[in-house]
């Protein structure tokens, strides 16, 4: 019993450090954002989302499983104590990542104008952005293979301090870059273009800031390596038609799984730009209509969406222990407090940005159209409790060797995605949420299957009044106290960033004391959160412990 939690308390740890990182890293991306916004506009941010859009789908055909890949086949090897094995499968990883990721980004610089003419051209200049996002995919592919190196051995320090390097300094070049590309182009008719791409060097520089510093610790540890190897040489080793076979198993369905994800984003412009411009609107119309919905919506659901796949990386090596172990109920109870974790993310933050998406979007964009920002949050905020089940559950999967099953669900989650768009964009004239309603529906579908998959390979059942239902209700009447809260400060004292701001606050100190008060959490799992001896010792101060 001991050992089962203090490997549940290690999933907390391990996914806290990830997720405190990637909350570090999305706020830092909320702040440079909104003057790189407000400096370059709305149908540059139309050019620059439409970008990453390209960029995102070439990276994960390439370089984005590589973390998850590699943290898999090592900790699979270290569980084996095949030592030697791990060391030559990391060197191997090392090779296909050079070739994959040098040959993806070649691809996508000297295509970049076919790209632009053929698939976006709603975004004229939008090739600009995409020959300077070209030799990211080359370096994050290489990165992949470090951070997925110290994932499988259950460390997540060097990939989240190197993530929070790679943000700060995307975050100095972008607002830089695009400043400055703006300036000396201010009379140029590609003006917008020239903006957007500024933004994008920063992810280049931001990248290879993240890379050097892995490489830094990763030579620090190599006399660990050396002595690994020393002391295991006698052990056999695999196959390099082993090694290759394994490495493919084991990235191609990762790629698979989350290229449908991000193929739903290339697939959501092409409709939205074929059928909208057969309605009559504008390039620029069309170019400001994605950008509010990249920046106003996506922007800042990506946020606690974020946690979700942090948890989801750091649960890999875990799962692959206790799968490769046979400890099928310490798996389920390992599934289970990730999942509670989650939900109690997902919930809050889904009614919060509900109930306060026009006047916190007001802070930050006040150039944007704040009301449609608003809107579109109340009405697809939800799509965050889907995504953050479904991206647990996906890892959960490929942990205990079910590679193909979410493949196989985010495909039909896709198909299914596409005829919903298409039918609301071309025959109920929804525009613009015809997207939301897409991106609410992929992981609701996938979140399903999901949970059939786990209840058919691993007789998982979560307990739904405790991870859903009490959630669920803690939340909305959190979500009443945040409105009173905002609207009656708000019309005291008219100053809406501080009516914001204790609005947040009353929300969180609310949720926390209901959570508690109903069970929804108890003080044992409340301990296995981040900083959890400290909240338990507050909460049961305040009579809240049962």
């Amino acid at each position: 019993m001991t050992n089962q939690k203090e490997n549940r308390n290690s999933i907390i740890k391990q996914g806290s450090i990830l997720a405190v990182a990637s909350i570090t890293v999305r706020i830092i991306g909320l702040i440079y954002r909104i003057p790189m916004a407000n400096i370059i506009g709305e149908k540059a941010m139309g050019i620059y989302s439409a970008a990453f859009e390209i960029y995102n789908i070439i990276l994960i055909l390439s370089s984005y499983s590589m973390p998850l890949a590699v943290s898999k086949l090592i900790s699979e090897k270290l569980i084996q104590r095949r030592f030697k094995n791990a060391n030559i499968y990391l060197l191997n990883c090392f090779i296909f990542s050079i070739i994959v990721g040098l040959t993806a980004s070649l691809f996508l610089f000297f295509n970049a104008s076919w790209i632009e003419s053929s698939l976006l051209n709603k975004y004229a200049g939008v090739s600009k952005s995409l020959k300077i996002l070209a030799p990211t995919i080359f370096i994050v592919s290489v990165m992949g293979v470090f951070r997925g190196f110290f994932q499988g051995k259950s460390t997540m320090v060097p990939t989240a301090v190197s993530q929070v390097i790679e943000q700060i300094i995307n975050a100095v070049v972008s607002i830089a870059a695009a400043s400055y590309l703006i300036s000396i182009n201010s009379s140029s008719p590609e003006v917008a273009a020239w903006g957007a791409a500024g933004g994008t060097l920063g992810t280049c520089i931001g990248a290879l800031s993240g890379l050097l510093f892995l490489i830094f610790i990763f030579v620090l540890y190599s006399p660990n390596i050396r002595r690994q190897m020393r002391k295991y040489d006698a052990e056999p080793t695999d196959s390099i038609k082993i090694i290759y076979q394994s490495i493919f198993i084991t990235v191609i369905p990762i790629i698979l799984s989350q290229t449908v994800y991000q193929v739903n984003g290339v697939i959501d412009i092409s409709l939205f730009n074929n059928i909208m411009g057969r309605k009559g609107f504008s390039e620029t119309d069309i170019s400001i209509l994605q950008g509010n919905y990249s920046t106003l919506y996506k922007l800042l659901i990506s946020v606690p969406i974020a946690i979700s796949s942090s948890f989801g990386g750091s649960m890999i090596p875990s799962i692959v222990s206790s799968h490769t172990n046979k400890k099928y109920h310490e798996t389920r109870k390992k599934i289970s407090s990730a999942i509670l974790f989650n939900m109690n993310i997902a919930f809050p933050s889904a009614i919060g940005l509900m109930v306060l998406g026009k006047p916190v979007l007001s802070i930050l964009f006040p150039r944007y159209n704040v009301i449609l920002g608003g809107n579109l949050l109340l009405t697809g905020a939800s799509a965050i409790l889907f995504y953050a089940y479904s991206t647990i559950t996906s890892s959960t999967l490929q942990g205990i060797n079910k590679m193909k099953i979410p493949v196989i669900n985010s495909a039909i989650g896709l198909v299914i995605h596409i005829g919903v768009v298409y039918l609301c964009l071309n025959h109920f004239n929804l525009g613009i949420y015809s997207l939301i309603i897409g991106n609410i529906t992929l992981p609701l579908i996938v979140m399903i299957l999901n949970s059939f998959a786990l209840n058919k390979y691993l007789s998982y059942r979560e307990n739904k009044t405790k991870i859903f239902l009490k959630p669920f209700l803690c939340s909305v009447i959190m979500g009443v106290i945040c409105y009173a809260v905002y609207h009656g400060i708000y019309f005291v004292i008219r100053i809406n960033s501080i009516s914001v701001l204790l609005a947040i606050t009353a929300s969180v100190f609310a949720y926390f004391y209901l959570i508690l008060k109903f069970g929804g959490i108890s003080g044992e799992e409340l301990t296995e959160f981040p900083a959890g001896r400290t909240l338990y010792r507050a909460a049961d101060k305040l009579h809240l412990i049962n």
